[in-house]
């Protein structure tokens, strides 16, 4: 799959004036681009920021806004006023503009030249209030966006810039996203279903369904000597279990797995889908389940729900771009049972097959075991303990008049005991702020039991991307209550129907 973050590029806009002459806004040109480089030079800012001319009248600000609309390439803006740009020369264009927009405020110098400062000084450096002016015009506007303040060669500035970048880069992939449904949703399960007009409209995500068969037609074409290929990079990449061994009873099974993956993966590619769903209830003429198929594709980068649950793929999908590069990964989840012991309460979590193994370090276990449900033979699997660490689970649920993200910080820890029989990928965790607070407020918010997990990404890229698309997101974290949670989201109700209009 085609990295993410290839080709794409975020503008840094800077606003003056003609007012100081020309040797201020040389000036003013020549500090902008030393901002910029900053910041395009830092580790934590992984796409590239693109230094445009300064921006000195209402037309080239337009101007500057349809382009970066029109350009493919540009996911967002970068906007500092380096001196005082009147912020009636940005309403046309802060109208116009459709791309994610993050307001710098910061200035040339780090130290104050306190010896030294006259008129001419405070002439060129005036975004102290220069940025004030802005801001205001962009709250009387309503434009969203995202404000950093500090100096730009400080790390924890440079850390927010990337986390904006990557939020944006996750809503630029979801607004170009083409998921495929292989067969439908489970049938008579709530929170798979959603409105996938209202998806593309809200997100730009155009789901969409194919038959199972259309997939065997693919995974039946898929020739001997690329299986062969396939399963030879499982030997070398997992412990496989003796029965799918080379001389192994069951070989067979692992062959057909790599068959799934071959066909999956040809028909994705020629689809130029990145997100897709499977159906346990819906198999066609597929032999297995697809497991190890879609553990690899997520892997590779690509979104996947069970069940039918395209709300969750998306989710993935956007979740793998956004963490593109981090250490840590992201992974369907399902909440599936607890530890309640008082004082070591917990969550594990897994799914029947599908958990990617982007989530640990450790090196798979190849299995195969009986499924129980699907009618169809043994499945082949991965089969790991997610790695200790922070992580985030998020679900999105569709409450008829818009989407709902919830987000839940988590503390990712070791089981407290070896799980021998249970033969699926699983993580363990802590949710914070407690299990009891975290699964009130989960429920109360009507939140899915499907979710990604990522222990890539933090909370802020979620609240980025969430101010980004417009949609609602609720917070469980360390600092959460049961009363102020449900409180915020009756806030949350009344706001987002009065933004929606009549």
């Amino acid at each position: 799959m085609k990295i993410p973050f290839e080709g794409k590029e975020i503008w840094f806009l800077t606003g003056s004036q003609d007012l100081y002459g020309e040797e201020t806004l040389a000036q003013v040109a020549e500090q902008s681009q030393t901002v910029a480089a900053a910041l395009d030079g830092a580790a934590d800012v992984p796409i590239r920021i693109v230094w445009k001319p300064v921006l000195k009248d209402r037309d080239a600000i337009r101007r500057a806004a349809l382009e970066a609309n029109a350009d493919e390439s540009c996911l967002g803006v970068v906007v500092w006023m380096h001196t005082f740009s009147p912020a009636k020369m940005w309403i046309l264009g802060l109208d116009a503009l459709t791309k994610p927009m993050l307001h710098l405020h910061t200035q040339a110098n780090v130290e104050l030249p306190w010896a030294d400062i006259d008129m001419d000084f405070m002439n060129l450096n005036q975004a102290a209030h220069g940025d004030r002016e802005f801001g205001y015009i962009a709250t009387r506007l309503g434009a969203r966006r995202k404000t950093v303040v500090g100096h730009a060669t400080t790390p924890a500035v440079q850390v927010k810039v990337g986390t904006w970048a990557r939020a944006a880069a996750g809503w630029d992939a979801m607004q170009h996203l083409s998921l495929a449904r292989f067969g439908d949703n489970m049938r008579n399960v709530a929170v798979t279903e959603g409105d996938k007009t209202e998806a593309e409209l809200r997100l730009g995500v155009s789901v969409n369904t194919w038959a199972v068969n259309d997939l065997v037609a693919a995974v039946d074409a898929a020739t001997e000597a690329d299986v062969d290929a396939l399963v030879a990079e499982y030997d070398e990449l997992y412990d496989v279990a003796p029965e799918l061994g080379p001389d192994g009873e069951r070989r067979d099974s692992l062959r057909y797995g790599a068959r799934i993956e071959l066909g999956m993966r040809s028909f994705l590619e020629a689809g130029g889908f990145e997100a897709f769903t499977t159906n346990f209830e819906d198999l066609g003429g597929l032999r297995q389940l697809p497991g190890l198929a879609v553990q690899r594709l997520m892997a590779d980068g690509y979104g996947f729900g069970a069940e039918g649950d395209w709300k969750t793929a998306i989710l993935v999908r956007a979740a793998k771009v956004m963490g593109h590069g981090l250490p840590g990964g992201a992974s369907l989840m399902e909440d599936y049972t607890y530890e309640l012991t008082p004082g070591k309460e917990k969550i594990l979590g897994a799914h029947m097959l599908e958990i990617c193994p982007s989530l640990t370090t450790s090196r798979p276990r190849l299995e195969i075991h009986p499924l129980g449900i699907g009618g169809r033979e043994d499945p082949v699997r991965l089969v790991f303990d997610t790695d200790p660490g922070d992580g985030v689970v998020v679900a999105m649920s569709d409450l008829r008049e818009r989407f709902r993200l919830v987000a839940n910080v988590v503390d990712v820890v070791p089981g407290d005991a070896e799980l021998p029989h249970l033969p699926v990928a699983r993580a363990v965790w802590v949710p914070r702020p407690d299990l009891a607070t975290s699964a009130e407020c989960w429920l109360t918010a009507g939140a899915a039991h499907h979710t990604v997990l990522t222990t890539a990404l933090g909370l802020e890229v979620f609240e980025d991307l969430a101010e980004i698309a417009a949609v609602e997101l609720a917070v469980i974290d360390a600092a959460t209550t049961s009363r102020g949670f449900t409180r915020e989201l009756r806030w949350n109700a009344a706001y987002h129907r009065l933004a929606q209009g009549l």
